[in-house]
């Protein structure tokens, strides 16, 4: 009898241990250069689980991996009950931006053993600018960029070199003797738009700067006020 209930407890113990899994998924495939569809070696990828409630969804922990020598993977899922979609985070570098892919259940079960994850190849970029006018003593430039619609200083970390008066808020220069450099990264093969918002004079006068950026090349964009 007490042998019978021991064997109880611990399918007891088993089942709710496994309460928020509900069964697996073996998940196969490549993490890829999104274009040139080179294979990448050691990415880490992570998985979260998106788990609805009343009013929204949450974010839980479902596990990760990382590619092997050759940039391939195989994997077993745990599924995560009450979770029909999955969050594939592959973890960036400063050659690679981190990339987030959204699958469902119904892809898992379709394309699970054939899964090409991406990421997005960074390349150099450079902004400089330069006050040329002497008059009027004083007036105002800001700066800002997008690469491929995301704003450059959330994409990559950025350095400034202020050859002239230091400014008091990121990206914006007041006056003075101008001569300064941005130095990023953005995505390569992508459009970087850069923006100059310059006020003089009490008025304000926008320009906009396209460059198509190249992978493992260094690209510039130049602003002479």
């Amino acid at each position: 009898m007490k042998y019978l209930f021991f064997i109880l407890f611990i399918a007891v113990l088993l089942i709710c241990s496994c309460d928020d899994t509900v069964g697996t998924l073996e998940l196969k495939g490549k993490v890829l250069d999104e274009n040139t569809r080179v294979i990448l070696p050691r990415r880490k990828v992570i998985i979260q689980a998106m788990i609805k409630d009343e009013r929204n969804q949450i974010a839980v922990d479902a596990g990760q991996f990382t590619t092997d020598s050759f940039g391939c993977f195989t994997y077993v899922l745990q599924r995560v009950k009450n979770a029909s979609l999955y969050h594939f985070y592959c973890v960036g570098d400063s050659d690679y931006a981190s990339t987030t892919q959204l699958l469902g259940l119904s892809d898992l079960n379709r394309d699970g053993r054939f899964l090409n994850l991406q990421l997005q190849k960074l390349t150099d970029f450079t902004i400089t600018i330069e006050r040329k006018s002497k008059i009027p003593v004083c007036d105002t430039l800001y700066v800002s960029w997008k690469s491929n619609e995301v704003d450059g200083p959330y994409l990559y970390p950025y350095v400034i070199e202020n050859y002239g008066i230091k400014q008091e808020i990121a990206f914006r220069w007041i006056g003075g003797n101008v001569k300064s450099k941005i130095r990023t990264r953005v995505y390569a093969d992508k459009k970087t738009l850069i923006y100059f918002e310059l006020a003089r004079n009490r008025k304000k006068r926008e320009f906009v700067d396209t460059v198509f950026c190249k992978r493992d090349m260094a690209n510039y964009a130049n602003f002479k006020y």
